[in-house]
């Protein structure tokens, strides 16, 4: 069955067209980054907002708690009911599956700041908003980007569920190869996944560590 799929996936006619493993490899990669994208503008707001009032501790708790009892192929098919067929119900729900990750990497990069580098931001003069620009946002940068990094692993693993409501994304591969028990272009499928999924651990793998080495550090 290997060999199989290598030679499929060797086979330069299954790269080319709608259907080839170029474009599905595309589809997936923007379906990724479009629910990152719509993710962090939702979640991290909402940590660092979180991180500074009274009942954020609560909102954190629950979302910590969710984030490890989301049944992703329930939310789909939640989805699907509600909104049929097409990329719209499974890209709400990875939106979701993401969210938990997202602010808790933006809430948790605000609360381990020292509370006395925040004790001189307000004795310099700083605003509040400024204070979070210049100062809190630039410290929490390596949590934040681990919280990508997570969302990002979870995004791009779990995609392939798009397929199951729209002819989309390398998932197509795994429900047609299953459903005609191709199992060597399930195999393709997988195997294209896993290599998308390693790229984006190995971009923000990256990019954290870059943020550990920030220069603004001694400046705060």
């Amino acid at each position: 069955m290997i060999a199989d799929a290598l030679s499929i996936l060797m086979d330069p006619q299954r790269w080319g067209g709608d259907s080839g493993f170029i474009m599905r490899s595309e589809q997936h990669i923007v379906l990724t980054l479009v629910v990152l994208i719509i993710g962090s503008v939702l979640a991290i707001p909402l940590g660092i907002w979180c991180a500074h009032v009274r009942p954020g501790e609560v909102i954190a708790s629950i979302l910590m708690n969710s984030a490890r009892a989301l049944p992703s192929l329930g939310l789909l098919i939640l989805f699907g009911l509600w909104l049929g067929v097409g990329v719209l119900a499974p890209t709400l729900a990875l939106i979701v599956l993401v969210f938990p990750s997202l602010f808790i990497g933006a809430y948790s990069g605000i609360m381990a700041i020292d509370a006395g580098i925040i004790e001189s931001a307000r004795a310099t003069g700083h605003s509040w908003w400024q204070q979070v620009r210049k100062i809190e946002i630039p410290l929490a940068l390596p949590l934040i980007v681990g919280g990508f990094r997570q969302a990002a692993l979870l995004a791009s693993s779990t995609a392939t569920f798009v397929a199951y409501t729209s002819d989309f994304g390398l998932g197509r591969y795994i429900f047609a190869g299953l459903k005609t028990r191709d199992y060597p272009l399930m195999l393709c499928g997988s195997l294209l996944v896993i290599l998308i999924t390693f790229f984006f651990d190995l971009i923000f793998g990256r990019l954290q560590a870059l943020t550990h080495n920030r220069p603004w550090k001694d400046h705060s």
